[in-house]
């Protein structure tokens, strides 16, 4: 089984991707850093994420649980989709605190949900570029858009995708790489993907995987969660455990096995299974 390797610094394919097609790369200075600091989010008399700190480094960091363990809600956060109710989310060690995905695009941030997010009656190539402007400039010209649009699909995908296809007529997989390619196309210094590739086969997901990897290996920080032990034992540098809303462990690449992810996710179920 190929595993995942260390990060290091450097320019990743997807990144020589967007420069060689006239595409813009954001501006960076240093490593990236993301941490939250006792991340609780209570709804009425729910408690849905109890004092959670976590610490993301460049690198695949998987987050793992069981339904309800708190997970969705904490991607919910760092993704500026909800507020927590106390703790602290912080990006280079500084605090901030969006009030919605946007904000959190600005600070370098995409989230791909399992619930594909496409406007279904526009083309593949208006989706792709979905969100992607100033309300009174383009960022990239109009005869550029096709060629970067291409190219980007190409790496994630065996088959080609008509970029002037109405996106909600095309296949669930397809779409699922149109919102995949649209994630790539901001070059984001933090990924997070839910469940992003639950829809695609086995071989878009290993296209998928091998650009997740390389991208990860160039300093980015890349949060993934998935339900599948196989993904995350392939792909993860870092595992943080959830279970009923809190933290359970963290465990490092070399200490990542199916059977002690099991144990620390449903304890009793591993009882029977070990």
């Amino acid at each position: 089984m190929k595993t995942a390797s260390e990060p290091m610094s450097g320019q990743s394919r997807l990144h020589r991707i967007v420069a060689e097609n006239g595409g813009i790369a954001p501006a960076r200075s240093g490593s990236v850093r993301l941490k939250t600091n006792g991340l609780t989010k209570r709804y009425g008399e729910t408690l849905a994420l109890s004092n959670a700190s976590v610490d993301f480094r460049p690198g695949i960091h998987t987050i793992l649980g069981e339904n309800g363990s708190g997970k969705s809600t904490m991607l919910k956060i760092l993704s500026g989709v909800v507020t927590q109710t106390e703790g602290a989310v912080l990006l280079n060690d500084s605090a901030i605190a969006p009030r919605s995905p946007r904000d959190m695009h600005d600070l370098g941030l995409s989230t791909v949900f399992q619930e594909v997010l496409i406007a279904p009656h526009r083309s593949v190539l208006e989706n792709i570029f979905l969100g992607y402007d100033s309300p009174l400039k383009r960022r990239i010209p109009k005869a550029k858009r096709a060629p970067l649009a291409n190219a980007l699909l190409a790496r994630i995908s065996r088959f080609p995708i008509p970029l002037f296809a109405t996106a909600g007529e095309l296949p669930l997989a397809s779409q699922q790489l149109i919102v995949l390619a649209r994630a790539f196309l901001r070059l984001p210094s933090i990924l997070l993907l839910d469940e992003a590739t639950a829809a695609l086969d086995y071989a878009d997901r290993d296209l998928v995987f091998d650009a997740i990897e390389d991208y990860a290996a160039a300093g980015n920080i890349v949060i993934f969660i998935s339900h599948r032990l196989e993904e995350v034992r392939r792909l993860s540098n870092r595992v943080t455990v959830l279970r009923s809303g809190q933290v359970v462990e963290t465990l490092e690449r070399d200490d990542i096995t199916a059977q002690r992810l099991l144990k620390l996710m449903a304890p009793e179920a591993a009882l029977h299974v070990l």
